[in-house]
């Protein structure tokens, strides 16, 4: 594996766009998840669903858990339908609620304070709110009001890639300024219950959970192997796919009065096979190639989109077990799952100096949003 000090990676800029002063490292990670949580088993049974394609959909996911906010059960027993605006406020409540939490977590895991925190990226596609979270959760944790605050509403499962390229835009030009991105998605507050195949397979794959990720761009480390101790955000590449834009879409539903989640029954082989070209474009010019790549944290969009990114990147399952646990333990966490992957890998502690991160982001657009780390 070839392994280079960060002052020889001089052809891997800092950050996607903006002229850096330095490079932003990963400085800690912080989850969290509703209390309740449920087998696919035991949705289908709450659910009372006795169609066998519906529960073939559920039991063959790969998923074994997924940590949700059902609503109350009505009269006949079954869980109550929720009119959109209730849905807004769970969207809001839990939101507001399971942020908090997972920016404590982050914050506790880099040894900061709240009123470290300069700058808040909040991004979310379950629920459409002014103000945003940002606002909402600078109240809630009592921030500066001073604090640079984005809002990334609605872009779907690659919006945690997509956002943390600016977070470390932002990093770089502010060195020493501690930074966050906080991924909350409370899928449970965009769900349909029509009985449909369409909304079924929606339905058999997403949970709720929240994730933070903190950047600080270190003046005095940025290009030293000393300086820090997370990976340094190197670059980041986005590949839109126009022929498949409404392969993934979160949009009207009439029938149902609300919004609704469509997922293209070919959306894991237009990933797959766009997944190369993403890559190719990451490493382009930098020296580098797929094999000198230590870990992969791949958003775990579902079995066969895990399945297909590995047949066409020739990963390993080994390469892609972080990405299956999450799957299987959470769910799809939209935008948040590959900073849950992230976590797993932390936990192992088998990251060293001089090893490269390829992280890997997929949703509606279709869009492929890469990046690079390296320890």
């Amino acid at each position: 594996m070839t392994r280079l000090t960060l002052s020889e990676r001089v052809n891997l800029p800092a950050a996607s766009t903006t002229p850096a002063v330095t490079r932003p490292r990963i400085a800690g990670m912080g989850t969290a998840v509703p209390s309740t949580s449920y087998s696919q088993r035991e949705l289908l049974d709450i659910f009372q669903i006795t169609d066998e394609r519906v529960r073939s959909v559920f039991l063959n996911s790969a998923i074994d858990r997924r940590h949700l906010t059902l609503p109350p059960l009505g009269p006949d027993g079954r869980p109550r339908v929720e009119t959109q605006g209730e849905l807004l406020r769970k969207h809001t409540a839990q939101g507001v609620e399971l942020g908090a939490r997972a920016v404590r977590s982050c914050l506790a895991s880099t040894g900061a304070r709240l009123s470290d925190v300069a700058c808040l990226c909040c991004v979310t596609s379950t629920g459409f709110l002014t103000p945003g979270l940002s606002a909402l959760l600078v109240k809630e944790l009592g921030l500066s009001r001073h604090t640079r605050r984005l809002d990334v509403v609605g872009m779907g499962c690659n919006a945690g890639l997509n956002a943390l390229a600016p977070v470390a835009d932002w990093s770089a030009t502010h060195p020493g300024k501690l930074a966050l991105m906080v991924c909350v998605e409370v899928c449970s507050a965009a769900y349909v219950f029509d009985g449909t195949m369409r909304t079924s397979v929606v339905n058999s794959l997403f949970g709720d959970g929240a994730a933070a990720i903190a950047l600080r761009g270190d003046a005095t480390a940025a290009d030293s192997d000393e300086g820090g101790t997370g990976p340094a955000l190197l670059r980041f590449e986005t590949t839109l796919i126009p022929d498949a834009i409404g392969a993934m879409r979160y949009d009207w539903d009439d029938t149902a009065g609300k919004f609704s989640f469509h997922l293209d029954r070919d959306v894991p082989y237009v990933v797959g096979a766009n997944a190369e070209v993403a890559v190719n474009r990451l490493l382009d010019g930098t020296g580098l190639r797929r094999s000198d790549i230590a870990h992969w944290i791949v958003h775990s969009g579902g079995k066969k989109v895990i399945d297909s990114l590995q047949v066409n990147l020739g990963l390993t399952r080994h390469d892609v077990r972080h990405t299956a646990s999450v799957l299987r333990d959470f769910g799809n966490l939209s935008s948040g799952s590959f900073l849950f992957s992230y976590q797993r890998l932390l936990s192992e502690g088998v990251l060293r100096d001089g090893e490269y991160i390829v992280l890997m982001t997929m949703g509606p657009g279709s869009t492929i949003e890469t990046a690079i780390a390296a320890q």
